[in-house]
């Protein structure tokens, strides 16, 4: 059984998204769960490392602070699409960040925030030296994105991974 389904609880999920998503038919059933099964061997081939949680009451806090910094964004991108890009508080560009945060499941969260956010680009990490590059749309300051990232997400997930 794990060998034809590595992670069902993944592969559960995902059939159970897809019929919410379509609408639910026999044949709706069988791609959701081909589709489910190929992704948990997917999965299951890149052997990602388990995540140990230290501390579960900064998830509550991590989700309010990335729900209300997804909500600041849109207004933000918002503001320059309706005002257009020739406007001169407008400004994008590229925003280096030194990070002390090394567990790959606490990156490849900050990299899901970093990229559910509107207007940010995750573009590249180096693991030798902990630097990420990231692309923002509406930049004011480097070092207002750099303290947002170490102060309020960097600083959680150290909380909670590390």
């Amino acid at each position: 059984m794990t060998r034809l389904v590595p992670h069902p609880l993944l592969s559960l999920a995902l059939v159970l998204m897809w019929l919410i998503l379509t609408r639910f038919s026999m044949g709706h059933l069988i791609l959701g769960t081909l589709i489910a099964l190929l992704a948990g061997w997917t999965v299951e081939r890149l052997h990602p490392p388990r995540p140990r949680i230290r501390r579960w009451t900064a998830i509550p806090m991590l989700m309010g602070i990335v729900a209300w910094d997804i909500l600041k964004s849109n207004i933000s991108v918002a503001r320059v699409l309706l005002l257009g890009p020739n406007h001169p508080s407008f400004h994008s560009g590229f925003v280096e960040v030194e990070l002390t945060l090394r567990d790959p499941n606490g990156l490849a969260l900050l990299a899901i925030i970093m990229t559910a956010t509107p207007g940010t680009a995750w573009l590249e990490y180096d693991q030798p030296t902990g630097r990420v590059l990231l692309h923002v749309f509406d930049l004011r300051s480097e070092d207002d994105w750099q303290s947002l990232i170490r102060d309020r997400y960097e600083r959680l997930l150290l909380e909670i991974f590390e």
